[in-house]
């Protein structure tokens, strides 16, 4: 039986390419109201571009009605801080891949955000478990009902880049996740129109726990001259069917694909997991790829 996820109102913190998609697919899909907040204005008004942007090509292609269009675009308001997202059922943060940061940001949730919501963060490699402890009120034991309490709302939920089109949702639970919020969180994602897969709490969780070193060793073999960045993108495109070789997607965010490996490194303490030094040459450079016109590939605009 399925079990109504019960969110009338999301926030989302991190008005980037992935905070940006979420809000856009809880929107149109699960047709929930959202406010989108970031610390950058700036951002927020990229973040509102590209939303318009996604629906009128959804329009222009007929995948949309103009009418159904406008409704989603209506749902999403910014809000101009965490208090004012305060009286959201879930808030989902997106930001970078900083384990600080994010605790940060989650012991601000559990401070001013009420105290029955979801909080849910889009992370693609860090511990949910660490993440839900930031949540405990200070001088309350981890095993007390008021700890389990607040600890128990946090949840990993992490979708993949871009959010509009990739159909797949990571549940994660921390140790201390109820029972309750998976369940809700999983109605959500399945309500914003994904399959869901669930994974332990491990560094990388399922996900990226394979993906990341597929991309690092390909960055070891060109920056050991097995092969050149054609022939290493072209093996894996012509001979084993994948949409698009390994470096070029490694260029989707260079400096992401630094940070989950140093989470994997740090985490396991295996060197299987050392991250390449050209990828962190490349992050040094600023060559992080679309983001910035230049990963190894160039981009224009």
């Amino acid at each position: 039986m399925s079990i109504a996820h019960g969110i009338k109102r999301l926030g989302v913190l991190g008005a980037g390419q992935m905070g940006t998609g979420i809000a856009f697919v809880s929107a149109l899909h699960a047709k929930v109201p959202v406010l989108l907040h970031d610390k950058s204005a700036h951002q927020i008004s990229k973040g509102l571009s590209l939303i318009d942007k996604l629906l009128a090509k959804d329009v222009s292609k007929g995948r949309l009605q103009a009418s159904d269009a406008a409704d989603a675009r209506a749902r999403i308001q910014t809000a101009d801080s965490v208090e004012a997202m305060r009286d959201v059922d879930m808030v989902v943060e997106a930001v970078s891949e900083n384990l600080d940061l994010k605790r940060a940001i989650f012991r601000e949730f559990a401070a001013k955000i009420r105290p029955d919501a979801i909080l849910a963060t889009n992370t693609s490699s860090i511990s949910i478990t660490k993440i839900a402890a930031a949540v405990i009120p200070e001088g309350e034991s981890a095993a007390g009902e008021v700890a389990k309490a607040a600890s128990g709302r946090v949840v990993g939920l992490h979708f993949f880049n871009p959010v509009p089109v990739m159909k797949l949702v990571e549940l994660i639970s921390a140790v201390q996740t109820s029972q309750d919020t998976l369940d809700r969180s999983r109605a959500f994602a399945e309500a914003c129109g994904k399959e869901v897969a669930t994974s332990q709490d491990v560094p990388g969780f399922v996900s990226n726990a394979l993906l990341m070193p597929f991309i690092n060793e390909a960055i070891m073999c060109l920056e050991k001259g097995v092969a050149t960045r054609d022939d290493i993108d072209k093996t894996f495109r012509l001979g084993m069917a994948h949409p698009m070789g390994p470096l070029q997607l490694g260029d989707i965010g260079l400096d992401t694909c630094l940070s989950i490996q140093q989470t994997l490194y740090k985490g396991t303490s295996d060197s299987k997991y050392r991250p390449s030094v050209l990828l962190e040459r490349m992050v040094d450079a600023q060559y992080l790829g679309k983001k910035s016109g230049r990963g190894f590939y160039e981009y224009n605009n």
